[in-house]
């Protein structure tokens, strides 16, 4: 059986799919994309300050479910190009403390809306 989350501290799905499912003890967070919920936009900056936010977007979508990142075993970072690779890098781990869960990485041809990162998890309860 599966149970919708949805946050309204986290930006509205922008298709036919849900922000994250729960399955079985386990949360499957769908990518944010670095739109600040409050306005709509992205944030100033660049890769960095887009990273930030769509880790806020997670962050806000796990207490839903009185979760924190310290529940992610599983990431999914798509980068508009791979050059933005080591300043995301940076924001990621200030996400995490110990242990970091699996990761994956990769440059894509394009994001929605033209956003730079959008990321995606796995949580366990």
């Amino acid at each position: 059986m599966k149970k919708v989350i949805c946050s309204p501290n986290a930006p509205a799905a922008i298709g036919p799919y849900s922000q994250a499912i729960e399955a079985n003890g386990m949360i499957f967070v769908s990518g944010q994309l670095p739109i600040d919920p409050a306005t709509g936009a992205f944030p100033d900056g660049g890769i960095k300050e887009q990273t930030k936010q769509s880790f806020e977007n997670i962050r806000n979508i796990l207490a839903e479910v009185n979760l924190t990142t310290a529940a992610i075993v599983k990431t999914t970072v798509f980068l508009a190009d791979m050059s933005l690779f080591a300043d995301m890098n940076e924001i990621y781990s200030s996400y995490f403390e110990g242990d970091f869960p699996a990761r994956s990485a990769f440059a894509v041809k394009e994001l929605p809306k033209g956003a730079l990162v959008e990321i995606e998890c796995i949580a366990v309860k």
